[in-house]
């Protein structure tokens, strides 16, 4: 009997070792899982280091081809740049405050949408003074603003392109549709819906258009062109005054953008025109959604595609790189740099055959 009580003795005696070995494994395993918990913590705080603030202002937000150019630029930055991205509405008293906030907060870059190009000296004046380099998009700087500082760049397109894109449309129209020259005079008698005043695009795509039609070896007059600003229902007002005072003697109608053809569409169509056969030629530039929509419906002869994603995607990527304090070149940025500072995001014609290429 006492050899069976001290045997069980000895039993407990080593289960009870046993019982407090694996307590201390268990122990050790959890302050190991808690000490690798902490390392990671501490690697993703690394990776997870403060980003690059870039400063951006548009010239105003409900410009149709500006949404769609900051919509892509926002996510062109994510997880590689903070925005702050802000709304000069059409102001550059406003939006010289906005840049001035911005380099009192010291942000490392900025993209600027200029409301007015002549702006740009001022802008760079006070970037150069706080060493914040600056991209300029969509407006070009006059040439000697562009080369007063070495950390002054552009992304856009080139004006003259785009015009020239309007002209051969609305050429080969005229040419392939006799029933165009109303009063088969040879003469296409057009109105032009234009930009602003004194913006680069406004005078070029106005002066190539109607330059390219001439080369085409067709004679045009001008019955009318005013400034309608970019906007949709004043371009429709002045196409209702126009029609009002022209009527079917209007065999043509030019716009610098899509949102003023779809205003020149809207007072066409209230004046019984795209139906039994009433119709009338109107071209504009972007491609933007509602204007790829009008070219479905048959209502908008072409555009010309102005492609926001690339302007976009430039932009951020010469501001991303200048924010980080390097030098842009084509390997870090992904375009070709002209002359040093610009970046040119080519135009594409588009009409009902290649309407696809618009939706990419």
């Amino acid at each position: 009997m006492r050899k069976l009580l001290t045997y069980v003795a000895l039993l407990m005696f080593v289960i009870s070792i046993v019982l407090t070995g694996c307590g201390n494994s268990s122990n050790t395993t959890s302050t190991s899982n808690s000490q690798q918990n902490a390392g990671s913590s501490t690697s993703s705080n690394t990776n997870n280091k403060k980003l690059p603030v870039i400063g951006v202002a548009i010239y105003k937000f409900d410009d149709t081809f500006m949404t769609s150019v900051r919509n892509a630029m926002n996510e062109d930055a994510q997880g590689k740049a903070q925005l702050n991205m802000v709304d000069s509405q059409n102001s550059q008293p406003t939006q010289n405050n906005q840049i001035d906030l911005f380099i009192t907060k010291h942000v490392d870059a900025l993209a600027i949408n200029p409301v007015d190009r002549t702006a740009a000296g001022t802008i760079i004046s006070k970037a150069k003074a706080a060493n914040i380099p600056v991209v300029f998009f969509n407006r070009e700087p006059l040439p000697q603003d562009m080369q007063s500082w070495d950390k002054v760049y552009y992304v856009g397109a080139k004006a003259e392109q785009s015009g020239i894109l309007q002209g051969q449309i609305m050429a080969d129209y005229w040419k392939s549709h006799p029933e165009a020259d109303k009063n088969h005079d040879g003469v296409m008698e057009y109105v032009m819906l234009m930009g602003q005043p004194g913006h680069q695009d406004a005078i070029l795509r106005t002066k190539y258009s109607i330059q390219t039609v001439e080369e085409a070896g067709i004679k045009v007059k001008c019955l009318a062109q005013d400034y309608a600003n970019w906007d949709r229902v004043t371009a429709h007002d002045k196409m209702a005054a126009w029609l009002s005072a022209y009527g079917d003697k209007i065999e043509a109608v030019f716009a610098n953008n899509d949102d003023m053809a779809l205003g020149a569409i809207q007072a066409l169509k209230e004046a019984g025109y795209f139906k039994n056969g009433k119709y009338i030629p109107v071209v504009g530039v972007d491609a933007t959604v509602p204007g790829v929509q009008a070219l479905k419906d048959g209502t908008l002869l072409g555009t010309v595609l102005n492609d926001a994603k690339n302007q976009a995607k430039a932009t951020f990527n010469i501001a991303y790189v200048l924010a980080q304090g390097q030098t842009p070149t084509k390997e870090n940025i992904g375009y070709d740099i002209t002359d040093g500072k610009y970046v040119w995001i080519p135009y594409k014609k588009i009409t009902k055959d290649n309407i696809n290429d618009a939706l990419q």
